[in-house]
């Protein structure tokens, strides 16, 4: 016999899934253009994400994709894109591929430019490691060195994405700067803790979060400084330039928020909590198991610090 509790616990979970559906999301978001748009997808859901613009938007100039392997075998789920490149990337730590995609990317929002065409940017997360194009003086081992060392160091999503946009020419706004003057509409799948847009995908469509400066801080902070490729601290080292960044129409279309909303209309008896669950994995438990009897909805996303020879796993450590 399955338990009521269940019953209701699996219902309120798979409400929170399907208020993040990305093709639902797009579905239900994605605006008129008055010519077809070049279309940038970047991030997990990536994929199909692209599939629901191209079966809204019908044939398009370009159609570049970068996503994590796993999704993008799923290509027979999808409508016929035969203008797409999609390029399967690895994740969390960034590869060729990824950087082949980044190439594909810059060459798509130059060529946009130059026609006078719009582009839609379709963002989720990942994007961040799934993107690599490092400014010159910093190579794709680099770039796969300081990953591996952020991830290792219990730093949360936003910490690791100002970092990140101080060593590529995408994130932070790089994608604006190569689309420009063509128009940018990006849909966002917020995987981050209030929503900052500027930390999904490390925000290729919005500012940077912070300043070479604050990155010196946080990864002295970090104690990790040290153990950094010379040239990455070189950098990072280098003064911040200003730079003015081109408008774009940047729409948030699914979130945690969204989700948990969902998810307590579905089971309210469940408590709601509205503080994250964040932090190190060994703080949040205590501040579950503190919760006693009863059911319980959380949002947020835990860290992990690698204290041995394991590779971590914070959603797993945390169950």
């Amino acid at each position: 016999m399955i338990h009521p509790y269940y019953t209701q616990a699996s219902a309120a979970f798979h409400a929170g899934v399907a208020a993040a559906d990305p093709v639902e999301a797009v579905r239900r978001s994605l605006p008129e253009f008055d010519m077809p748009p070049t279309v940038i997808a970047v991030g997990k859901a990536a994929l199909s994400m692209a599939g629901m613009a191209r079966s809204l938007l019908g044939p398009l100039p370009a159609l570049v994709v970068a996503t994590n392997p796993e999704n993008a075998a799923r290509t027979d789920e999808l409508p016929p894109m035969p203008e797409a490149q999609i390029f399967a990337a690895a994740h969390p730590i960034p590869d060729q591929i990824g950087l082949d995609a980044a190439q594909a990317v810059k060459a798509a929002l130059v060529a946009a430019s130059r026609a006078g065409r719009p582009v839609l940017c379709l963002i989720s997360g990942g994007g961040s490691a799934l993107l690599p194009a490092p400014v010159v003086g910093v190579s794709l081992q680099d770039k796969m060195a300081v990953n591996a060392q952020l991830l290792a160091s219990g730093a949360d999503i936003e910490v690791m994405n100002l970092i990140r946009q101080q060593l590529s020419e995408l994130k932070g706004g790089g994608m604006l700067r190569y689309a420009a003057p063509s128009p940018v509409t990006a849909l966002i799948l917020s995987d981050v803790i209030g929503d900052d847009l500027r930390a999904v995908a490390s925000g290729p469509t919005v500012s940077t979060i912070g300043t070479k400066a604050e990155a010196r801080d946080i990864l002295h902070q970090l104690d990790i400084w040290e153990a950094l490729p010379e040239t990455v601290r070189w950098v990072l080292l280098s003064a911040d330039v200003p730079q003015d960044l081109p408008d774009a129409r940047n729409l948030l279309i699914g979130s945690n928020g969204q989700s948990l909303a969902a998810m307590g209309a579905a089971y309210p008896a469940a408590r709601l909590n509205p503080q994250p669950l964040i932090g190190d994995v060994t703080e949040a438990v205590r501040r579950v198991a503190d919760m006693g009897r009863g059911a319980h909805v959380f949002g947020g996303e835990t860290t992990v610090k690698l204290t041995g020879t394991g590779r971590g796993g914070r959603n797993q450590d945390l169950a």
